[in-house]
């Protein structure tokens, strides 16, 4: 064995030792180019010295020319303090040129760069070599001090290289120049020569003088990031009641009763919410607000630690950072096309119109049902055998309506349909069907109904930003149920529990809305374009003297009682003598239709049924008057689309009728002898045509512009990290991490984590509602849209 293995450490020596010997050679040849490269510039720099040395003789030989052969007059204007001056001068001018001219400077030079003389192989010089590169990265990543710079503090012969003698002697010139105050103004004196206007300059040196407080003011920076003084009780306190509010305000603490204890706490320390890095001689308050104080306050603080928060107990700390510079916005709805709901259509305009401004790519993720459950939805018994064949059909629909083809992606989760409460309840996992790579904002078009019964990552966890849309009022129609009030009572904490705990922001489109934690008002939808052109066309035909309306009445949305049909037939039925005469043309299908007819046919109403159609359709152009009834609505499309149309609009004193409001041809009434007046009003009269300010508060453009503002997306979107700014001064700024820890996000991700618990257990979910078998999607989901079943997709080990 020792013969076999000896051959064989002698191979990998000779090995080592040649690639050892190949590798000196490259260091060696390496170094005689440096060698020579040294060589040319100390030689240029010889010569530069010769150069210096010949203009310093002619400056002397001039000089004493001039003292001895000029005329009288110029001889009495040499002042013999420049004359003493010269004199002194002259043998440190000497000595400068005795260093300089030494034929000892290339010598040290070439002994201190040049190669060690030796021809064999210095092994240890390697190793020192090798330990020297941790070393020296070590060395370059702190800062080197300027005294370190400059080699002040070293022996003379300390160090491999040690200081050359020559700048040793030219600091030490610079210093002696700098002491004396009268050198430059002597040196400036000499104003016809070169040497006066090189030398004059040290009167006033910027350049020092900037180098100085450059240092000055990074020494200060660092004395006041230690001066920050740490978080005292009160304002501890402070901040745990307002990270509290959420859970105040459940048990009837008001948000102005915590504003005003923060503002208690923080008032004695209110000189102390300064920033020290903005204390240059001045006390300047950032904010007068008490909470902003606070947060600067904190901040500062966090800053002057290093501390850097970048997650919570229940959060998760693998979120997406783009990498191609565009951000990604996942779209997430309920409802897909055909099925013409507020759901279906709204979503699908808002994935549009996003991705034309092409700052951000989108994707619009929709439910995909069976074909079994398509013919229960989808309107004319429409069914599809593949996604990508409902696609088309989606995209084509956009760009007839839109006129442009807008560039998103849309993608298909599984769902399923529910007969009782006539909506698609999603099964397994929504959020996975958004890929990794692309978990970087969501908007939850209905959060609460997407969450009712989610099982799987959240949102918020996944997401950088998650922002809901909350289209209906879920509570309006579950009141209209059997036992509604105990019903309503469960949804309505069901609906805060989701929300707060997968939603950064929400959105709602009314007043109508429950109101919802994290919520704000706004009406974030549009109209189609089409409906627009058709206004504009009826004010063409009105103002060249046609008739632009040859029809009256009309009340077009599914027939279900729930959308108005209720409210619309006791109002006819209470005033039936007052609307003598009175005809209305009634579009829908729905589940209820056949009771519906019924009714209005036991109480004798003048209605007629037509069947349902496209609110654009060329049947409906002539129709003067639309009437919606209904107060279950959040923000009825329906309205707005005729509003554009030119039409008059009369509905019911309504949270929901609240944006429509502002627009001359909306008719609202309180009560029933209200509702006959305005029906009156609108048949006796001409509606006015839009303004080009009301035309665009109605269009999608600027519904998507107050989408972007009010869910924050503009900020976030033109944002390069996920870092607020609180303050910014003199180029310096205080900065607050966006996961800062607080109590809210704990409890938001407490309750994340028990809803997740109590949704992953079957049995519980079939008490609450749910469809059978929805925690994970079935056999034909896999088959339709080419999934691994669920328990290869999401195994559990240890059975």
């Amino acid at each position: 064995m020792e013969a076999t293995s000896s051959p064989t450490r002698t191979n990998s020596n000779n090995t080592a030792f040649s690639l050892i010997s190949r590798g000196w050679k490259e260091v060696r040849d390496s170094a005689d180019a440096d060698l020579q490269l040294m060589r040319a510039r100390a030689n240029s720099f010889k010569n530069l010295a010769n150069s210096f040395d010949r203009e310093i003789e002619n400056f002397f030989n001039s000089t004493s020319i001039a003292s001895f052969s000029v005329p009288t007059p110029l001889k009495s204007s040499t002042s013999p303090k420049e004359i003493d001056f010269v004199k002194k001068l002259e043998p440190k001018i000497s000595e400068i040129r005795r260093v300089y001219s030494a034929p000892e400077i290339s010598k040290k030079v070439l002994e201190k760069w040049g190669p060690r003389a030796k021809s064999g192989i210095d092994l240890s010089a390697i190793k020192n070599a090798i330990v020297a590169e941790g070393e020296d990265e070590e060395r370059g990543r702190r800062k080197v001090g300027f005294r370190e710079f400059w080699g002040e503090g070293k022996e003379e012969g300390g160090g491999q290289f040690g200081e050359w003698e020559p700048i040793r002697v030219l600091k030490r010139r610079l210093k002696e120049l700098e002491k004396k105050s009268e050198f430059g103004e002597i040196f400036g004196g000499f104003k016809n020569s070169e040497f006066g206007e090189i030398f004059g300059g040290f009167k006033n040196s910027e350049f020092v003088e900037k180098l100085k407080s450059s240092l000055k003011a990074i020494r200060k920076e660092s004395q006041e990031s230690k001066e920050v003084q740490p978080l005292d009780v009160t304002e501890l306190l402070a901040y745990l009641v307002r990270q509290s509010e959420p859970f105040l305000d459940q048990i009837g603490v008001r948000k102005d009763v915590c504003d005003k204890i923060v503002g208690g706490l923080c008032r004695k320390h209110k000189n102390q919410f300064l920033l020290p890095s903005l204390s240059s001689g001045k006390s300047t308050l950032l904010d007068e607000n008490a909470n902003d104080e606070l947060d600067l306050r904190i901040a500062s603080v966090l800053q002057s630690t290093g501390h850097c928060y970048d997650g919570g107990f229940w959060t998760d700390l693998s979120k997406h950072h783009p990498s191609d510079g565009k951000r990604h916005v996942a779209i997430v709805t309920t409802a897909s096309l055909p099925w013409m709901t507020g759901t279906a259509v709204n979503p699908l305009f808002r994935a549009a119109y996003l991705a034309k401004s092409e700052k951000q790519n989108v994707t619009l993720l929709v439910p995909w049902l069976c074909k079994s459950e398509q013919e229960l939805v989808y309107p004319n018994n429409l069914t599809f055998t593949s996604p990508e064949e409902q696609e088309n059909y989606i995209r084509n629909w956009l760009e007839e309506r839109v006129g442009f083809k807008a560039d998103f992606k849309i993608s298909f989760y599984p769902g399923k349909f529910s007969k009782e409460r006539r909506s698609i309840i999603p099964a397994g996992d929504t959020s996975q069907f958004v890929p990794s790579k692309d978990a970087d904002i969501a908007i939850l078009e209905e959060p609460e109904h997407l969450n009712w019964y989610h099982h799987g990552k959240r949102w918020t966890d996944k997401f950088n930003h998650v922002v809901g849309v909350v289209h209906t009022n879920y509570l309006e129609y579950i009141k209209r149920e059997k036992n509604g009030a105990l019903q309503a009572f469960l949804v309505k904490h069901i609906n805060n529990l989701v929300t707060r705990a997968y939603c950064h922001k929400v959105l709602r489109l009314s007043a109508a809305t429950q109101d919802l934690p994290k919520s704000v008002i706004c009406n974030v939808h549009g109209v189609n374009p089409k409906f627009l052109k058709i206004g504009e066309k009826v004010a063409a035909e009105r103002e060249l003297g046609q008739q632009a309306f040859s029809k009256g009445a009309y009340f077009l949305g599914k027939m279900v009682w729930a959308k108005g049909y209720k409210e619309l037939i006791d109002l006819l039925a209470k005033h039936k003598n007052e609307l003598d005469g009175f005809k209305l043309d009634v579009f829908g299908n729905g589940e209820d239709a056949n009771e519906v007819q019924n009714t209005v046919k036991r109480l004798d109403l003048n209605l007629n049924f037509l069947k349902g159609r496209d609110h654009a359709d060329d049947s409906l152009h002539g129709y003067k008057v639309f009437i919606n009834p209904s107060i279950s609505d959040v923000l009825c499309t329906a309205t707005a689309e005729a509003l554009a149309m030119g039409k008059f609009v009369v509905c019911a004193d309504h949270p929901s009728n609240e944006y429509f409001r502002s627009f001359p041809n909306c008719l609202t009434y309180k009560t029933s002898e209200d509702f006959v007046a305005r029906v009156k009003e609108a048949l006796a009269n001409e509606p006015q045509p839009l303004t080009p300010e009301q035309r665009y508060n109605l269009s999608w453009e600027a519904a998507t512009q107050r989408f972007m503002q009010y869910s924050e997306l503009d900020k976030i979107l033109d944002s390069e990290n996920d870092v607020v700014n609180l303050s910014k001064s003199n180029g310096k700024s205080i900065s607050k991490a966006v996961s800062m820890p607080n109590l809210s996000e704990m409890v938001d991700g407490g309750l994340a984590f028990a809803h997740y618990c109590l949704t992953g257990n079957e049995f519980l979910r079939l008490c609450t509602g749910a469809i059978p078998g929805t925690r994970d999607y079935d056999k034909q989901h896999c088959k339709d849209l080419h999934l691994l079943p669920p328990q290869v997709e999401n195994p559990i080990y240890g059975w």
